[in-house]
This record gives structure tokens, sequence and C-alpha cells, in this order.
């Protein structure tokens, strides 16, 4: 009899946990999670901030999931590394429920390896990712493409394993093309993925898309310039980061996002053969505010000019 009633417990637990796989919303909630999104995109963060406090007061968990995604943006852009660890001290405490627990694993693992934390990270998203995988909803199953589309990528070299990269690609596009909350969380990793793939022009579509719907976007104008790099199109490179160091420069004054632009027009005209403009972005190296931030530094842009000698 207690086997059988354990039995039942557990069959109801299994299928309460089974309708909270959805990170659907009231249309209350909806609509402030959107706007936060488009706030963040606009730039506009103490106004996605305070949406966020707004979404807290109606639901405490979402609404924190919501305030720590608006601070990593603040740090992807900003380099505000302070918004990062207070992302990470919040996405520790969330009380979210349902898949909004999932996507609070989902953002806290990208937190721990951006913050030195790798192996502990990729546990976290593992678990988040499993979270995710029997979803029928397209947000979710993005956010599971996102981690089985680099799994599959790490064992792609074992004969007979199946390979399903081509559907999370196919998964991921579709939601960065309709998620009003959530579509540049998908973009991103989508626009690395055809990176990786060295599909640069495909690439290129995709900053463009991103672009279409959040015009000058700093960041987005990075990631089209990479691609543009990678294509060849030096100058049109170049002309994009030089006015983003610009425009950095007078945001955030020498930031991480700064000491990017300044990094990769050293490789940009050293590939186009201007070698005198590529000594003068590497002279400004030296700054003693580079080398507090240094650490910062994106691991593949840093290996590339270090195995070609452009440090």
């Amino acid at each position: 009899m207690l086997l059988r009633t354990v039995a039942i417990s557990l069959l109801l637990a299994s299928l309460s946990f089974a309708e909270n796989l959805t990170l659907a919303l009231p249309d209350s909630l909806e609509n402030l999670v959107e706007k936060a999104t488009a706030q963040t995109m606009a730039l506009d963060y103490k106004a996605a901030l305070n949406t966020a406090q707004a979404l807290k007061a109606k639901n405490e968990g979402v609404g924190c999931v919501i305030e720590s995604i608006v601070r990593v943006s603040m740090y992807d852009d900003l380099g505000d590394t302070t918004a990062l660890y207070k992302a990470n001290e919040s996405l520790e405490k969330c009380k979210a429920q349902g898949l909004w627990q999932g996507l609070q694993m989902f953002e806290l693992g990208f937190v721990q390896s951006e913050t030195g934390h790798s192996i502990k990270g990729a546990m976290k998203t593992r678990s988040a990712a499993k979270l995710f995988e029997d979803s029928k909803e397209l947000d979710p199953q993005a956010f599971y493409a996102i981690y089985a589309y680099y799994v599959d990528q790490s064992f792609s070299w074992l004969p007979f394993k199946s390979d399903n990269r081509s559907h999370y690609l196919s998964v991921l596009d579709s939601a960065s093309k309709v998620s009003k909350r959530f579509w540049p969380l998908f973009l991103t990793p989508l626009v690395w993925m055809y990176y990786d793939k060295e599909d640069f022009k495909k690439g290129l579509e995709l900053s463009e898309r991103g672009l279409r719907k959040s015009p000058n976007h700093p960041v987005l104008l990075q990631i089209k310039a990479d691609m543009l790099y990678r294509l060849k199109r030096y100058d049109d490179a170049a002309r994009i980061y030089e006015q983003s160091a610009e425009s950095y420069l007078k945001r955030t004054g020498k930031s991480i996002r700064y000491w990017c632009s300044a990094l990769n027009l050293i490789r940009i005209y050293n590939d186009k053969g201007d070698q005198k403009a590529a000594q003068a972005w590497r002279d400004k190296l030296g700054d003693p505010a580079y080398k507090a931030l240094e650490k910062w530094m994106p691991g593949s842009l840093m290996d590339d000019l270090k195995k070609r000698k452009l440090l």
C-alpha cells in the first residue's frame, strides 16, 4: 500500500511538472517582460531595471530572472563587471518556478562561466537544459537548442553519433524571428554558431537582421564587423570598429568594448596591409587602463592575436 501511495505521488508530481513546462505568462506579466527587453535593446537600462522591479512586485521569481538578464546585458554592452557580479548574486537567490527556474539556472551557468567558473557553469547549464528538453513551446526549445548544439558539436567526430545541429539551428532561427521576449538571447548564439561553421555570409545576414530590430545597437554592430572582417571586407569592418571605439570612449570611457575595438582594429589593419594604422592601435595597449581589463578580453580574439604575433 505504501509503495502504491509513493508511486501515485511521484506520478502526480511528474504530471504537475509537465504542466509547468512553459515560459508562458499572463498577459500583464508578458507585456512587462517584452517591455524590459525592448528597453534593454534601446540601451535604456535604468528603465529596464525599473520594469523588472514592477515585474518583481507581481511575480518575484520572473522579475528576478529578467532583472538579471538586464544586468548581464549591461555588462555585455557597458563592460560593467559590477552588474555581472550582481546578476550572479541575484540568480543564486531567485525564487523562480517551473521553466523560469530553468531559465534562472541557464543564465546563472553563463554568468558563472563568464566569471571564471567554467566547470560549475557548464554543470548548471546542463541542468537547465534538461528542464527545457521536453517542452513543446518554441522559447524553451530554443534555450535547449543552444546547449544541445554545442554538445553535438563536441561529439561530432564520433562515428555513428547522431548529429542534430541543423535542427537546432532551425529552432534558434525561428525563435529569434518571433520571440519578443528573448530574441537577442537566441540571435547572438545563432550568429556565433554560423561563425564557427565559417559561414560568415549567414552570420552577416543574421547580424543585420538584429540591427533591423534594434538599429545601431553597439554590440550587434561589433558582431557585424566581425563577420565583415572574416569576409575580408576590411574597409567596412574597420569603419565600424573605428566608430565603435569612438562611441564607447564617449559612452563608457576605456571599457571592455573599447579595448575589443582596439584589438580587432589591430588585426583588421594588419590583414589589410596598413601596418601604420595597426601599430597606432597596438601602441594604445600600453595604457594601464588596458592592463587592468586585459583578463576580460575575449579568449578567442587574444589567442588569434598572440598566435599571429600581433601583440
